[in-house]
């Protein structure tokens, strides 16, 4: 199986959103005109001293999996994990959130399940919300949708742009919880497929499948902050809908070879395994153990990966080859 086949092509996705932003040229002058870093992780306005850098995500169709098992407490934590993940990209800290609910009808015990894991979410990232919508729309929506806007800041000398990664710095991998919230539309086809329901049990995973899908996305964001204020750090990414192919996003010209991947959890292997998919697909659709990413000179690399905490490592190392490369597996990515 493949993405494109489950119904979600990532290249005809790429030419959307080119699409899109081709019909987008206006730029504000003055207070608020738009900080250039083009294809990164969260866009930034010149504000005086400092950047602010807004981004929106939701969570996607793994609200099809908390639906059919009712529950909703986590997936407000997978809404704010998208969205502060992208914002430390560029070295900002997210200050404030905004979400936007999208429902058939109005549901209290759902929405209250909701604000939950948004309040988690919310805490682990130090980060307020301060506002944000339901929309009650019961010809548009069966069930509903949750996204949200994040707000952060940084100062303009301190934004990591990744211009500096340099042939030779490490490749520092963060560990996932799992599948995270990229991927479910093949997760979910591939299950469904193989006759197995939400809470049947696949051999060799601890849960059942519906709860592991259901994991929630890892917050990085103290992690990060903590390691960018006491090392230096030349370029990270998170590792969401595209797999490796986000690093290809740091810096023209810079490559990555990947000599020691985080091994993937075990959902990863019971997916590919059961959905017969290419080890090619599965790493650039899923985040495959690594669900973030942080390129170091190669001295402060060990500090790094200890500040990081447990799971972390260095996986490779920058190279002037361009693309991404695992030599182990034979995968190669040379565009986003």
């Amino acid at each position: 199986m493949t993405y494109a086949k489950a119904g979600v092509d990532i290249d005809r996705k790429s030419s959307s959103i080119a699409a899109l932003v081709g019909q987008l040229k206006f730029k504000r002058e003055g207070l608020g005109k738009p900080v250039d870093l083009p294809g990164h992780f969260t866009g930034l306005v010149d504000f005086g001293d400092y950047a602010l850098t807004l981004c929106t995500d939701g969570v996607g169709t793994k609200l099809l999996v908390a639906y059919a098992l009712g529950k909703w407490d986590t997936v407000g934590i997978d809404c704010i994990a998208m969205n502060v993940n992208d914002t430390i990209c560029v070295g900002a800290e997210p200050i404030a959130f905004v979400d936007y609910i999208a429902i058939d009808r109005p549901d209290e015990r759902i929405t209250s399940e909701i604000g939950k894991g948004l309040e988690a979410g919310a805490a682990m990232s130090n980060m307020t919300i301060i506002g944000g919508e339901v929309a009650v729309l019961p010809e548009l929506v069966n069930g509903f949708d949750l996204a949200g806007t994040c707000l952060g800041a940084v100062r303009k000398d301190r934004i990591i742009s990744g211009s500096a990664i340099k042939p030779g710095d490490a490749l520092v991998g963060l560990p996932s919880s799992g599948i995270h919230s990229n991927g479910l539309t093949l997760a979910r086809k591939i299950l469904k497929k193989n006759g197995i329901g939400y809470k049947d049990r696949i051999k060799g995973l601890r849960r059942p499948a519906g709860a592991e899908l259901l994991m929630p996305t890892t917050i990085y964001v103290r992690h990060v902050l903590d390691i960018i204020d006491r090392f230096e750090v030349h370029g990270m990414a998170n590792i969401t809908g595209g797999g490796l192919r986000n690093l290809i996003r740091l810096k023209r010209g810079i490559g990555f070879e990947m000599d020691d991947p985080i091994k993937p959890q075990p959902v990863f292997g019971a997916l590919q395994e059961l959905g017969n998919v290419t080890d090619q697909e599965m790493y650039q659709i899923f985040n495959m153990g690594m669900g973030y990413a942080m390129v170091v000179p190669e001295a402060q690399a060990a500090g790094v990966v200890k500040a990081a905490g447990k799971g972390a490592k260095v996986v490779g190392r920058a190279n002037m080859k361009r693309g991404i490369t695992v030599p182990a597996l034979g995968l190669k990515y040379s565009q986003y």
